[in-house]
């Protein structure tokens, strides 16, 4: 080849990399000139649901907004504070405040739609942010008279909340309400009014009085529904129920409140929780049934981990570990 040839190529070749070296150190435009990247800030996610398949059946993950804690040296008990903290700054978590998510899956059989739990609804005894799950239903395109059961695995005022509005009328005018008695009957006392449950109560009573007449209870180890098992995991309240919920050979367990953390009352169970009613049985109920799940390799759905709160369970050494399941946008 000759020379000719090879020396205007590496020319235009310098010209490039030299016009490249000049953009990459931030070449300036002139004065005057419009930058066409500025754009104003959106200050919107995107819509608050999320779709997955369960063998035939479809599971939309519904949020009812994030529930902010507080302090969770005060609220996870049983060890030390500064133990707390650091089991949230090594998993790059913040350590001043506990935010919990409120993941409600409604799940579509193809015969009936059953939604697990209903959030705050209108009480904001745990600031603004809560109270989503119309909102959330509405961007899914469900709606609220298609409901045909919702399913409580216990009546603490964020899982019932969104069950009536604050003047007693039905938000699900269609559903039947599924509730273990012992709840029920714990939660609706008028006479722990002037005790120190007093607010849970009265949210309670606010949200599960008006439909007593569609109220069914369920028992421990029972298909009250088909595809929908009970099981017991007292401790948290009296009556707390987690759920085996299955179609097509193919299920995961709904958790409820048997862990409200995907870190702390994982890697260490018998950890306590200011919440639980009984806080020593719940650990043991914990450490049982996370040991089922783990075992058996069920998939589980955790009303209060990081949003969408779907994944598995592994044992690590005396506790256990969360792996959240990555969430599939191309299916459709």
């Amino acid at each position: 080849m000759s020379r000719d040839l090879i020396l205007p190529n590496l020319a235009s070749r310098r010209g490039f990399l030299g016009g490249a070296a000049a953009l990459a150190a931030g070449a300036t435009l002139p004065i005057g000139a419009t930058s066409f990247a500025k754009a104003p800030l959106s200050n919107n996610q995107a819509p608050y649901f999320y779709r997955f398949m369960l063998g035939p059946s479809e599971v939309t993950v519904i949020s009812d907004g994030p529930l902010p804690l507080g302090d969770p040296g005060t609220n996870f008990v049983g060890v030390a504070k500064d133990e707390v903290y650091r089991m949230l700054e090594t998993n790059f978590l913040p350590k001043d405040n506990v935010v919990l998510e409120q993941n409600v899956p409604v799940v579509n059989f193809g015969d009936r739609l059953v939604m697990f739990d209903t959030g705050m609804g209108f009480s904001k005894a745990f600031g603004p942010t809560t109270g989503r799950l119309q909102k959330s239903l509405q961007e899914a395109g469900i709606k609220p008279a298609d409901i045909d059961a919702i399913v409580c695995s216990h009546a603490h005022i964020d899982h019932i909340g969104g069950i009536c509005t604050a003047d007693g009328k039905a938000n699900f005018p269609n559903a039947q309400i599924y509730i273990s008695q012992t709840d029920f009957d714990f939660w609706t006392d008028e006479s722990k009014l002037g005790s120190p449950l007093k607010v849970f109560v009265e949210h309670a009573r606010a949200n599960l009085l008006p439909v007593r007449d569609r109220i069914v209870f369920f028992r421990d180890g029972q298909e009250f529904l088909p595809g929908i098992q009970a099981i017991a995991a007292p401790g948290h309240t009296v009556g707390h129920h987690i759920f085996m919920v299955s179609s097509g050979g193919k299920s995961f367990a709904f958790l409820g409140d048997l862990t409200h953390h995907a870190v702390l009352l994982l890697e260490k169970p018998l950890m306590e929780f200011a919440y639980d009613s009984d806080p020593k049985q719940a650990a043991q109920s914990r450490v049982k049934l996370l040991g089922m799940l783990a075992a058996n390799k069920t998939p589980v759905m955790s009303y209060h981990f990081a949003w969408p709160g779907f994944g598995n369970l592994a044992k690590i050494g005396d506790g256990y570990r969360y792996f959240a399941a990555p969430m599939d946008m191309l299916r459709g």
